[in-house]
């Protein structure tokens, strides 16, 4: 390294959505910013995860939404290769060009390689010659760097190369035969997009006794009768104690606890993710070199010595969502520019942080399920005054027209000594446009006597919102 560092007001090290929008912030406050990323510009979310996994489920979710409706027919089977040729535009045939140019219309810097810290205020940029560029920050460094998959410690998984969501979202042939590992999000959307393209043999192994553990129980019970009735093995309470895989990309053996031998073209491991802090040099700035990084709510780094690092997205473990993270960037991004001018730190944007009152999240399986807030378990953990009201979504006149046999149910928890929403969750077909009016009733905490005024039109599904108010006796 030779030469005078290169300076800047903010550097955010990682290009995924959440580093692109504290940039983004930064220089909309009257900042400049670089940004450094060694893999895709775009990030996890643009190319192996959020959109391609969406571009994979949306056919199989037409072809139920078809298959309920009478009068129409699909002809034939999903046609694979089309599906995986339209994904592989959605993200832009993994060339991040056109990513790379909208940070530099920022206008922001945008530096290919692989960042460290190199003390407070300062990364090492290792381009992908083998050369190294210094930068420096006038005001803060924002990391960025997101998450990796977990693989769990079984012997023989790691030399089995399984897939994670990377492989399954770019996958080019569909395996006949596929073993999953999870109940999760990735295990569960990945299973049912996997199994509509073509993977006729699909077993999911998870470790307890219910999918997707972190909803509501009924969201969960609603998607293994689906998964079911399409011909997916659910098993519960299964996990793998040994995989083989004596040829590479040869077929693979998983033995499970139950003394079981299920043998598949692929395994796919959906069971977590880590935050990605790999060779990030944190003990240059006195962190443990592991993660996630803790933060503060302004998005501020907390242990360390002056006011200049930053973490937004997985990497600060907060809130693993694309959503989350480019939210969690403009708080981050807004303060840094403040703190630049010298304003007061009570800044309004971060005062109340969403990820505190529960964050949106949409699963796009058959049934979808989305959900804001708190379950009706974790409102009770809590110490909240908790009343829970159920409703069958099948009995709403919108529902019955927009399907055959609607099978969906809602729930919302609510905080009785404030009579207001802690929590809602819905699962049945096409709900996610359901979830951002039950989002602002949770963050802003509408009264209740207030929504009941809230009328929703006639012949919708959004009437469940009136049935679930009756319910509970407004």
């Amino acid at each position: 390294m030779t030469g005078e560092d290169d300076v800047f007001d903010v550097i955010v090290v990682g290009a995924g959505p959440a580093g692109e929008t504290a940039a983004a912030r930064a220089v909309r406050g009257g900042l400049t910013a670089a940004v450094v990323e060694e893999r895709l510009a775009g990030g996890e979310c643009a190319y192996y995860a959020c959109i391609p996994s969406k571009a994979l489920l949306w056919p199989m979710e037409l072809a139920a939404e078809v298959s309920r409706m009478p009068g129409l027919q699909l002809r034939g089977p999903i046609d694979a290769d089309a599906v995986l040729a339209r994904r592989d535009r959605v993200v832009s045939h993994f060339d991040d060009g056109g990513q790379v140019g909208w940070i530099e219309n920022v206008p922001a810097t945008f530096v290919r390689g692989h960042g460290r810290l190199a003390g407070p205020l300062r990364v090492e940029v290792t381009t992908p010659d083998g050369g190294t560029r210094a930068l420096s920050a006038r005001h803060a460094v924002v990391i960025a760097t997101g998450s990796d998959p977990s693989i769990p410690d079984v012997p023989g998984l790691r030399e089995a190369r399984p897939w994670t969501n990377r492989e399954a979202t770019s996958v080019q042939q569909v395996p006949k035969r596929l073993v999953v590992i999870g109940g999760g999000v990735v295990a569960c959307e990945m299973s049912q997009a996997l199994h509509s393209l073509g993977a006729q043999d699909t077993t999911v192994l998870v470790r307890g006794d219910r999918l997707l553990g972190r909803t509501e129980p009924f969201a969960g019970e609603l998607l293994v009768e689906s998964f079911r009735r399409s011909g997916i093995d659910v098993r519960f309470g299964r996990t793998p104690t040994r995989v083989e895989r004596p040829v590479p990309g040869g077929p693979v053996t998983v033995h499970t606890g139950d003394g079981a031998l299920i043998e598949a073209d692929e395994i796919l491991v959906g069971t977590g993710r880590r935050a990605a802090v790999g060779d990030l040099g944190l003990e240059t700035v006195g962190l443990a070199a592991r993660g996630p990084i803790e933060v503060d709510a302004s998005m501020r780094a907390t242990g360390v010595p002056g006011d200049g690092l930053y973490a937004v997205g997985d990497v600060n473990g907060r809130n693993l969502l694309t959503h989350m993270g480019k939210y969690q960037a403009r708080v981050c991004g807004d303060v840094i520019a403040a703190r630049a001018r010298g304003l007061a730190d009570d800044l309004p944007s971060h005062r109340d942080i969403a990820d505190d009152l529960g964050a949106p999240q949409v699963i796009f399986t058959d049934p979808q399920i989305c959900a804001v807030g708190r379950t009706e378990s974790r409102a009770r953990a809590e110490g909240f005054s908790v009343r829970a009201v159920e409703y069958d979504m099948g009995a709403v006149p919108g529902a019955t027209l927009q399907a055959d046999g609607y099978i969906g149910r809602a729930k919302m928890v609510v905080d009785e000594d404030r009579r207001v929403l802690l929590g809602v969750t819905f699962a049945g077909p096409a709900v996610a446009d359901l979830l951002h009016g039950a989002t602002i009733a949770v963050t802003a905490e509408v009264p209740l006597y207030r929504l009941w005024h809230a009328v929703p039109a006639f012949p919708t599904v959004s009437e469940v919102w009136l049935h679930l108010l009756e319910e509970y006796g407004l």
